[in-house]
């Protein structure tokens, strides 16, 4: 039985990858970080119906010895970092936090398996967003970064450390350079969730409009369920690289809320209200990802549609507003 170490575990991608790796015979472990809200911190892993099989232990990626300490302890065979302070609305206000955790905490997971557990295998989560003001029209794995935010500053740095770490160290260190990918798990502060949530609410009659920023934005949004699975599919690689993972396909801000809108009969335009504090500071207009080394190097391609993801994350929302689920 293979052996994996999740951070980021009760997140979207950490509960959907627990599912995944489950499903292949794997061992999982997770690394939490303890909060006042430990009550909810595994509601995602609950919804998924596979908590009781998910070995979770205390640690914090700012905290090396306590990564050391899981690391040795589990002796995993793969390790995924999907851990970060990840709400890129938020970098703004919390820059410093935002890269301690995020691009510090991933030089932290790699020292501890240094050290600890050389040959296992490493995956990095990292973003789109480290392409920011795009310098090429279709991003690549080869297309010069330009971040936009503290996050994608944070992320790009935990990208070039996993690049270093496999060159200096000889690790089987990979980073998956994922587009934006949603599914009924993402967090309610992001837009999409945002969007979904209000349908339903709305929908039952519980709120009249939604308040939004950018509508004009443009992202390349697939499903977390098949982006884990690209994520897995880097680690059976022999050889470590980076990838990109995007259907290859942008869609506005806009459109995601009126598909959304649409699938319970409504007018997007009758329930949204601009509100400038929604607004970034340095906004990243389009992304789209070019996946081309996924299909051809790991044979990975998306299962899931656009409308299906929305249809899903409508139902998700209908049935949690109706029930007054917490997730």
């Amino acid at each position: 039985m293979r052996r994996a170490l999740i951070t980021g575990v009760t997140g979207q991608d950490g509960a959907y990858l627990s599912q995944f790796l489950l499903s292949k015979g794997y061992e999982v472990h997770g690394l939490v970080r303890r909060s006042a809200s430990a009550d909810v911190v595994d509601a995602r892993l609950v919804w998924l119906g596979v908590r009781d099989q998910v070995h979770l232990h205390d640690g914090d990626l700012i905290d090396l010895a306590s990564i050391i300490r899981v690391v040795q302890l589990v002796q995993p065979d793969e390790i995924y970092n999907l851990g970060a302070q990840s709400f890129v609305y938020s970098s703004w206000n919390q820059a410093y936090l935002t890269g301690t955790v995020t691009g510090l905490g991933a030089t932290n997971v790699l020292e501890a398996m240094r050290y600890a557990c050389p040959d296992a295998r490493y995956y990095q989560a990292s973003s789109s967003e480290m392409f920011g003001m795009a310098q090429q029209p279709i991003q690549t794995e080869t297309t010069p970064f330009y971040p936009r935010s503290p996050y994608g500053v944070a992320k790009l740095y935990a990208h070039w450390m996993t690049v270093n770490y496999r060159e200096s160290f000889n690790m089987h260190a990979n980073s998956g350079i994922l587009f934006n990918h949603e599914s009924p798990l993402r967090g309610i502060e992001f837009v999409t969730r945002k969007i979904t949530d209000a349908v339903a609410r709305i929908k039952l009659g519980q709120q009249k409009t939604v308040r939004l920023g950018n509508l004009d934005a443009r992202r390349d949004w697939g499903h977390s369920r098949d982006y884990v699975r690209a994520m897995w599919m880097m680690l059976q690689q022999p050889e470590p690289s980076d990838f990109v993972v995007a259907t290859g396909v942008t869609r506005s801000v806009r459109e995601f809320a009126q598909v959304a809108f649409a699938y319970v009969g409504l007018q997007a335009e009758d329930h949204i209200e601009i509100d400038g504090s929604f607004m970034r500071p340095a906004e990243v207009d389009v992304l789209l990802g070019d996946a081309t080394k996924a299909r051809q190097v790991l044979g990975w391609r998306p299962d899931t549609t656009f409308e299906q993801m929305v249809a899903e994350m409508v139902d998700a929302d209908i049935e949690r507003v109706s029930r007054h689920s917490r997730l």
